[in-house]
């Protein structure tokens, strides 16, 4: 499930995560798309009252905020609303400002296409999945030595790899394979996307160490899937 409310413990990571998802999503857009979610987040980190889930501010303040007129901040605010990320919880009268509310859930559900591209690890932390589900290290010494059944790199590091964390070696460095070698770089085979994306991004340092104190010239890990 979404983590969809931005309030209670954890709540900055969370407000960290929403204004990435956002950023990498407008980036991902044309010039236009990108200023507008631009602006709503500079909205979001300027003038939010997250305690209160709310946000009131006049057209005037907003404008000179985003260095514009007025005329484009009603044509901008409304185009948010009809997306569904901006909703109105007071209409404004007699002299006061009109009160919104940011919808993160709409917001999340724009964006969640572009989450893989931030890191597995950002995509699986804003579905909602518990961390201890994300990296199920097995118990130290339930995993059996690798065996080292020719003289390549990738089969003396692996030696090296287990002797430094056998749990980690079991839970994301075991499946590994070697598929070929390019002067320096080694090429390794993952069972998934996702795994290969996860030791790509956190232990592509690892893996490169374990190898080059075996084969000095080794200079670069590629992980595939």
């Amino acid at each position: 499930m979404l983590q969809k409310k931005v309030a209670g413990p954890g709540a900055a990571a969370r407000k960290y995560d929403l204004i990435t998802a956002l950023g990498a999503h407008a980036l991902s857009l044309g010039k236009h798309d990108q200023r507008l979610v631009l602006r709503l987040i500079t909205l979001m980190t300027a003038r939010y009252n997250w305690a209160r889930d709310e946000l009131s501010i006049g057209q005037r303040e907003i404008a000179r905020l985003w260095s514009c007129n007025e005329r484009t901040v009603k044509r901008d605010i409304a185009k948010l609303r009809a997306m569904g990320w901006l909703v109105i919880k007071r209409q404004g009268a007699r002299g006061r400002v009109t009160t919104y509310g940011f919808d993160t859930g709409a917001m999340l559900d724009a964006t969640k296409g572009i989450w893989p591209e931030v890191g597995p690890d950002f995509a699986l932390r804003l579905e909602g999945v518990p961390a201890e589900t994300v990296v199920p290290f097995p118990v130290q010494g339930t995993v059996a030595a690798p065996e080292i059944d020719d003289a390549t790199e990738w089969a003396l590091a692996r030696a090296v790899l287990y002797a430094e964390d056998a749990g980690r070696f079991g839970a994301w460095l075991q499946a590994l394979t070697r598929t070929g070698r390019a002067g320096g770089r080694l090429t390794l085979r993952a069972p998934s996307r996702f795994h290969a994306a996860y030791v790509q991004t956190h232990l592509e340092g690892v893996l490169l160490r374990a190898c080059q104190s075996v084969d000095g010239e080794v200079n670069a890990i590629e992980i595939t899937d």
